[in-house]
């Protein structure tokens, strides 16, 4: 006695990560700068999946992904309490509808504001 459950395709939602870079040929940062902190929004099934599409994005534009922090979908951040503006709504809904990986805000380090646990 098989019994077949059908199985309903999971609904993509967008994931806030904050996403560390080191430097690489050609990837754009200011001449001095040791690295960057991105901020994406990705689109995805589940957090794993938006991490390994913003990460696949990334390599691709010739950043150096380093690490990657995630702070969840916009329901999760509403229920910590984060305070999210319209604009980032926007962007937020513009990943989801294009089924796409946002880099809303790029900040270079430099000097000792570099990446912990790297060396250069």
């Amino acid at each position: 006695m098989s019994e077949k459950r059908e199985k309903k395709p999971k609904k993509h939602q967008v994931y806030t990560l904050l996403v560390q870079v080191g430097r690489s040929q050609n990837d754009g940062l200011p001449k001095k700068a040791t690295g960057a902190a991105l901020i994406c929004y990705s689109s995805g099934v589940d957090e794993a999946e938006a991490v390994r599409e913003t990460v696949a994005i990334l390599k691709q534009a010739d950043l150096a992904p380093l690490d990657v922090t995630g702070y969840g979908t916009l329901d999760e951040r509403l229920s910590e309490g984060h305070e999210i503006d319209d604009a980032e709504i926007e962007l937020m809904n513009r990943a989801l509808e294009e089924n796409s990986v946002i880099v809303a805000q790029m900040t270079p380090f430099f000097g000792d504001e570099a990446q912990s646990g790297t060396e250069h």
